[in-house]
């Protein structure tokens, strides 16, 4: 994470709350429908640059939709542990290692998308198939502690905008903006 956000572990509820705060009103479904086709756009106008470090220690574009992508295979056991279980716990990640061990060197966009838009689709079909009670379903995230399917798909939501963002930030910093 970038020191604009809280750190998710040292403090899970300022990260919760941060990106619920991201979210705000807004419908998460349509945040995260419309999240691929803005990753999308993204990387048109970024081009080559979509693959250069802004600093050592910072995600580029393309490092920034493969934590995306990573966070969508995760929340996609998450939600159907939590829907197909009682109380069931759910596993935390290193987002960093997880970036530098499973994406060095780092695949193109193409691939990434192949695995982020279907099981995106997949995610949001979940979400409307799901009748609002069994939404409020929980399971026990080993960092967070409890976290409804209703509250871990609004976080996800915030967790696109925070990433959109922080690869946008990318961008702006390799062309010197």
């Amino acid at each position: 994470m970038r020191p604009d956000s809280p750190d998710p572990i040292a403090d899970p509820s300022g990260y919760q709350r941060h990106l619920l705060g991201l979210l705000g009103d807004d419908d998460p479904g349509e945040v995260q429908t419309g999240t691929p086709a803005s990753v999308r756009a993204l990387l048109e106008i970024a081009g080559a640059d979509a693959m250069v470090l802004p600093e050592p220690t910072e995600w580029s574009v393309v490092q920034c939709l493969a934590h995306m992508a990573d966070a969508e295979i995760v929340v996609s056991g998450r939600y159907r542990w939590i829907l197909a279980h009682d109380r069931p716990p759910l596993m935390g990640y290193d987002q960093d290692r997880w970036v530098d061990q499973l994406h060095r060197p780092p695949e193109p966009a193409d691939e990434l998308l192949a695995v982020f838009d279907p099981l995106r689709a997949a995610n949001i079909a979940l979400w409307h198939r799901t009748s609002d009670e069994r939404k409020d379903r929980i399971g026990m995230h080993a960092e967070r502690g409890p976290e409804s399917f209703d509250l871990t798909f609004r976080l996800i939501a915030g967790h696109d905008r925070f990433h959109l963002a922080q690869a946008e930030r990318a961008l702006d910093a390799v062309r010197g903006s």
